[in-house]
C-alpha cells in the first residue's frame, strides 16, 4: 500500500502535455541542429563538408525507417520527415514524437560524424496535399538562401575579409549581387552540386530484383522496396509536381 501511495504521488508530479497530432492530417517532423554554427566551424570544412552531409543523410534514413515516414528532406543542419496521414505511433502524442525524433537524430549524427551533437524537433501539420507541397517548397527555398549566404560569407572570409566586414557586406545584398560576388571569386552557383543548393530527398522506391529459383531451375523477378536518395532534386513548380507524384495514392 505504501509503495502504491508513493507511486501515485510521484506520478502525479510528472508534468507533460497531452497535446496530440490531428488525425487524418499530414504531419511533418522537423529536426534542427542545436548550436551547429559553433560545432561545424570547429569540426567541419566551410561552407559545405561532405562528411557532414553524409552524416545528415544517415540521420534522414534513420528517421525515415524508425518513424516509418514516406519522404525525408534534408538541407544544411535540418531534416523534415513527412509522415502518412494514417500514422498513429505513440498515440499521436506531440511531446513523445518530437522527443524521440530529436533523440534519434542526436544519436545517429554523433555516431556517424564522431562529434557530439544535439538536435531539437518540432511538428508541422498540413490539412491538404497542397499545403504539404508548399511546406517543402518553402524549405527548399530556405536551402538555396542558406547555400548562397554560406558560400558568399565563407568565400569572403577565405579571401581575408574579417567576419564583421563580411557580414556587413552581405547585409541587404540582393540575390543577383551575391551571385555576382561568387562569380568574381570563381564560384558558379548553378554549377554547385545539388545537395549544396536545393537539398536532398529520401524516399522508398519499388524495383525488380533479379534472382534464381533452384527448384524451377530458372531466373525469376521479384518486386522489392528500398530507400532511394535523390541528390539532384527538381526546383520550383517542378519540385511540386515531382513530390505530388510521390504523394499520389498516400492520401486517405
Amino acid at each position: 500500500m505504501k509503495h502504491a501511495t508513493l507511486e501515485t504521488r510521484m506520478r502525479a508530479l510528472e508534468h507533460y502535455r497531452e497535446t496530440r497530432a490531428l488525425p487524418e492530417t499530414w504531419t511533418v517532423i522537423r529536426v534542427d541542429g542545436r548550436s551547429f554554427s559553433r560545432m561545424t566551424a570547429e569540426h567541419f570544412e566551410k561552407p559545405f563538408d561532405r562528411r557532414f552531409h553524409e552524416a545528415m543523410l544517415s540521420v534522414a534514413r534513420a528517421l525515415f525507417t524508425e518513424l516509418r515516414g514516406i519522404y525525408a528532406y534534408t538541407e544544411s543542419d535540418e531534416i523534415s520527415l513527412l509522415l502518412p496521414r494514417e500514422w498513429s505511433q505513440f498515440g499521436g502524442r506531440v511531446e513523445k514524437i518530437v522527443s524521440v525524433a530529436a533523440g534519434i537524430a542526436s544519436a545517429v549524427f554523433t555516431r556517424e560524424a564522431e562529434v557530439l551533437a544535439h538536435f531539437d524537433a518540432r511538428m508541422w501539420l498540413g490539412p491538404t496535399d497542397g499545403s504539404v507541397l508548399d511546406y517543402f517548397r518553402w524549405r527548399q527555398a530556405d536551402a538555396l538562401r542558406c547555400s548562397l549566404n554560406g558560400w558568399c560569407y565563407w568565400t569572403l572570409r577565405q579571401a581575408g575579409v574579417a567576419a564583421r566586414a563580411a557580414t556587413a557586406r552581405l547585409s541587404g545584398a540582393s540575390f543577383e549581387a551575391k551571385r555576382d560576388l561568387l562569380a568574381e571569386h570563381g564560384v558558379d552557383l548553378e554549377a554547385l552540386e545539388g545537395w549544396q543548393r536545393q537539398g536532398v530527398g529520401v524516399y522508398e522506391e519499388t524495383y525488380l530484383k533479379q534472382g534464381f529459383n533452384p527448384k524451377l531451375g530458372q531466373a525469376v523477378e521479384a518486386l522489392r522496396r528500398r530507400l532511394r536518395v535523390e541528390q539532384e532534386l527538381p526546383t520550383g513548380s517542378d519540385y511540386s509536381l515531382w513530390l505530388g507524384d510521390l504523394l499520389a495514392g498516400r492520401s486517405t
